[in-house]
């Protein structure tokens, strides 16, 4: 599927849902490919990337970076809380914020660094043992925390579990974020965007339907 494809499936999905065009934004999720798939997505013309892991990010961007404009790169991935200072060097937005201690780090840094990343609280609205994310009921006491300590929280991430309708999480994120006076919803990645956009997605994850199948090997 092409970049305009995908964008013209967001805008559809955006009208049938009465809100405004271009309230829902696309990240293309550049993490394990190639530099040449990277690069012709970026000469189309799209500047908003996605990345899983700092260290790969750390490799490929900043050569990006050089030779185009106005590039907003964002952190999707976990992040481990001795490579924040990095991370907060290098990306934008970080969507992956889900504990205290990560929390405090940020407000330490951002107070030495004198600037801080957007920041998605990451929500394990499946309540999934194996994953990231704070618990659904403890996300209001969460956020709270974050914007005692002066946080720029700007809204909430999640990942549905494989085996469930997507649509239910969004909602559930969304209901989250409306409670708490937040407007960023990071939810839908390739197989779910539209029904994510219908749900009032502001950001949508796509990877493998702009660039093809990541390399594993």
């Amino acid at each position: 599927m092409s970049l305009s494809e995908i964008k013209s499936r967001i805008k559809a999905e955006e009208d049938r849902a009465g809100r405004f065009p271009g309230t829902t934004r696309l990240i293309a999720v550049s993490k394990r490919q190639p530099d040449d798939r990277v690069r012709a997505v970026l000469e189309e013309g799209h500047r908003l990337f996605g990345e899983n892991k700092v260290q790969e990010a750390a490799g490929k961007w900043p050569g990006f970076r050089d030779d185009f404009d106005g590039v907003e790169l964002h952190l999707l991935g976990p992040l481990q809380t001795n490579k924040t200072k990095q991370a907060m060097e290098l990306f934008d937005a970080i969507h992956s914020l889900d504990r205290p201690k990560l929390a405090k780090t940020l407000a330490r840094l951002s107070g030495e660094l004198g600037h801080c990343p957007d920041l998605f609280i990451q929500v394990n609205t499946g309540e999934e043992p194996q994953k990231a994310g704070v618990m659904p009921a403890d996300a209001d006491k969460f956020i709270a925390e974050c914007r005692d300590l002066g946080l720029p929280i700007v809204g909430l991430m999640c990942i549905p579990p494989v085996d469930e309708e997507p649509s239910l999480h969004f909602a559930l994120l969304a209901k989250i974020a409306e409670r708490n006076g937040l407007d960023g919803l990071s939810m839908g990645m390739s197989g779910d965007y539209e029904r994510a956009v219908a749900l009032g997605a502001t950001h949508v994850r796509v990877g493998s339907a702009i660039f093809g199948e990541r390399d594993y090997g």
